[in-house]
């Protein structure tokens, strides 16, 4: 009996351990990540409004019909990154996501306390190449350190009434995502 309740303790044991080692190892093996998916629609480097979500189609999974979406694919081999996006009359958010879909930044328009979401994105080595200047202050020059040369960016926003969201989508249409000039 013991023997049986040890054979099933250690079956059990074994199962846990193969699926954990799944779970955590598949992200890393998927080819048709966010980044994939969006190759074909969006040019590196360069701001590009996603289709509004039906049914059937999306460009990306969960896509809230109320937000007009753009996206853009970077890549700061080249140089820096300078981003700006207006905000819209109701809500506006960025999210900086690695190659790998983590995560690393989000800002969104009351954070950011201005008309206009600007900021500078660069790698750690890009980062520390730049000069120190003391006219300019931290609150002047937000810098968004990527963990990688390559990711994506997320721009939101919130159209409120449907009516409104031709208003969000020419928010995002005055987007910029461009090489820093050297």
């Amino acid at each position: 009996m013991i023997r049986l309740l040890l054979w099933l303790l250690g079956g059990m044991l074994l199962g846990g351990v193969v699926h954990l080692g799944t779970i955590l190892i598949l992200p890393s093996m998927a080819t048709n990540d966010a980044y994939s998916r969006l190759a074909p629609l969006a040019p590196v480097n360069k701001v590009v409004p996603l289709p509004p979500p039906a049914p059937d189609r999306a460009a990306m999974p969960f896509m809230d019909p109320a937000f007009a979406i753009a996206v853009c694919r970077y890549d700061l081999s080249a140089a820096p990154l300078k981003f700006s996006v207006p905000i819209s009359q109701a809500y506006t958010s960025v999210s900086f996501y690695t190659r790998s879909d983590i995560a690393y930044y989000a800002i969104n328009d009351r954070a950011a306390g201005r008309r206009v979401i600007e900021l500078d994105l660069m790698t750690a080595e890009q980062h520390s190449d730049v000069p120190d200047n003391e006219e300019v202050t931290a609150a002047d020059r937000l810098i968004v350190e990527s963990p990688g040369r390559t990711g994506l960016i997320v721009i939101k926003a919130l159209a409120p009434e449907p009516g409104l969201l031709a208003a969000a989508q020419s928010t995002l249409a005055a987007a910029k995502c461009q090489p820093q000039p050297q």
